[in-house]
């Protein structure tokens, strides 16, 4: 049963998603990277990739995703399908924390796979939804294709494991930015396989501080519990578009606004 709509906490959670799910937000955040693109097949890779990435200070994540692109010589679809191990060679040195160049091979690797054995990455999120309609089942699913080619142990990390526990922030934000459709410019809305009202918060330090301020969620921990308590709570106020709000509770978070 939704909430009332002169519910103070909906009222807020309304206001501060208009003020953050804008134009004005792509400048200071990671999918400012994919948005340099109009080729869906660019979109979709340098989406991963830069969501592969995205924990630290967003300006060293928008740094180093541009520095991949860059890399690829700005064409990731072309270069995937094209480079050979010469070519795959230039990751070596390639760091992000402790995501380092071998890491990043195997993911090129592995997304060339994808493309060229699996038809692309919607295609293969499709099917895995279609097969068990729930984005953490999906999630765990992609991971076990993912990683299917020989790679080392250390690369596993990187691919986050819901069967585990994992709130897996990163791979959420990524399909939040391929499946909802904002109508304002910031996410894509590529993808229909998954319908919005699936998709899961990108459960990170700011969202869950701020949903535990808020009585959005009583868990201490930013895992998979936690994210499927916040979603109990946020689908209340919309049960069509409840990762919307993951505007509101990041913009507040970040921007260490009062409420």
């Amino acid at each position: 049963m939704l909430v009332n709509k002169n519910d103070t906490l909906y009222n807020l959670l309304e206001n501060k998603y208009e003020l953050f799910n804008n134009h004005d937000f792509i400048k200071y955040d990671p999918i400012s990277i994919p948005r340099c693109f109009a080729k869906k097949e660019d979109i979709e890779i340098s989406a991963f990739l830069t969501a592969t990435i995205a924990w630290g200070q967003r300006v060293s994540i928008i740094n180093n995703g541009g520095k991949l692109m860059q890399m690829m010589e700005n064409q990731p679809y072309i270069f995937l399908m094209e480079a050979d191990e010469r070519e795959f060679a230039r990751f070596d040195k390639f760091v992000h924390r402790t995501f380092n160049g071998e890491d990043c091979k195997y993911f090129l690797l592995s997304l060339k796979n994808i493309y060229t054995n699996h038809n692309g990455l919607e295609s293969v999120f499709s099917k895995m939804y279609n097969e068990t309609e729930d984005v953490f089942e999906t999630i765990i699913r992609f991971r076990s294709l993912f990683l299917s080619l020989s790679h080392f142990q250390r690369t596993e990390k990187h691919i986050s494991n819901p069967a585990k526990g994992s709130a897996a922030k990163r791979i959420n934000m990524f399909l939040r930015w391929m499946v909802r459709n904002d109508q304002k410019g910031v996410d894509f809305g590529l993808w229909k396989c998954i319908p919005a009202s699936a998709l899961l918060c990108p459960l990170d330090l700011h969202t869950g501080n701020v949903a535990r301020k808020l009585g959005l969620i009583t868990r201490k921990q930013n895992d998979r519990k936690a994210v499927e308590e916040l979603m109990v709570s946020l689908r209340q106020f919309d049960n069509f578009d409840p990762v919307k709000y993951d505007f509101a509770l990041f913009g507040m978070g970040i921007n260490g606004h009062e409420f």
